[in-house]
């Protein structure tokens, strides 16, 4: 388990968690057919997606050891894909929130704040194609796979959704059509997570250097593993019963998105964990 690497693990998953709720959030806000008090709330609860972004921000710090060591990462934009991905991870923390505060305080133009939602969604995107580069590393070759571009896009997917749901429930958006939409992506999201981690871990033998083989990195792996599966499809499960009951039990709700969440960290940790140099 690569819990020593607590701040990497809590920066991404809430990034890619920010990411995908506001991406889903912003299309909604664009394209629904909500009342324009139901699309103010739905904005106005967007700040819960700051809250992410701003921790996982305050985590990576603590990778850094300081915040002005971020700052002089950003010297090798043009050759760093660390450097890109906080470019444009701050980029995508600027623009969504000035969208945010705009929106809120209702100041600026409704085509300057759809602009700037917009460019924040796609900037958003980048700042996941970023991340993942930074991991895509040919002297790591238990990272230097398709498995972590894919396990990072079904992060945004399933706790995008899931949290984006739950602010726009909150917001008193009533359309049964979205829930159901949002119930069978984050369902094929999470099929298809068990379905990648498995690949991956059955992929480990092939990998090793002259000292370890990557199989032996996480002992207790399958263990491990089956927790994971268990939060995410209790919670998965808890969270669309939530949303499509009549009482829509929000702390229900919550529970269940808190428990997959919970096992992204879990699944996070162990990608950690593999870190392994090729050769000696």
């Amino acid at each position: 388990m690569g819990w020593h690497e607590w701040p990497l693990i809590f920066f991404t998953v809430f990034a890619q968690t920010a990411v995908g709720a506001f991406i889903v959030m912003g299309l909604i806000t664009l394209f629904g057919k909500a009342d324009a008090h139901v699309k103010t709330a739905i904005t106005r609860n967007m700040f819960f997606i700051w809250v992410f972004m701003g921790l996982g921000f305050m985590a990576s710090t603590m990778h850094l050891g300081s915040p002005m060591r971020a700052i002089n990462a950003l010297n090798q934009i043009g050759t760093s894909w660390l450097s890109r991905e906080i470019l444009f991870g701050s980029m995508f923390f600027g623009l969504g929130g000035l969208y945010w505060l705009l929106s809120v305080i209702n100041k600026g133009s409704e085509s300057i704040r759809k602009g700037l939602m917009v460019a924040a969604m796609v900037i958003g995107v980048v700042f996941m194609v970023a991340m993942t580069n930074v991991y895509i590393i040919d002297t790591v070759p238990t990272w230097d796979t398709p498995f972590t571009g894919q396990s990072f896009t079904l992060t945004a997917v399933i706790c995008g959704v899931m949290l984006s749901l739950i602010l726009m429930r909150g917001a008193k958006l009533e359309c049964p059509r979205l829930g159901k939409v949002t119930a069978i992506v984050a369902s094929v999201a999470a099929v298809t997570m068990a379905m990648v981690t498995m690949s991956m871990v059955a992929n480990l033998p092939n990998i090793h250097s002259a000292i370890v083989a990557a199989s032996e990195l996480v002992p207790n792996m399958a263990e491990i593993q089956n927790l994971r599966f268990v939060l995410v499809f209790v919670g998965l499960a808890a969270w669309m019963w939530a949303m499509r009951s009549e009482s829509r039990s929000m702390p229900i709700a919550v529970i269940g998105f808190a428990m997959v969440l919970v096992a992204e960290l879990i699944g996070r940790s162990v990608f950690f964990g593999l870190h392994m140099t090729a050769g000696m």
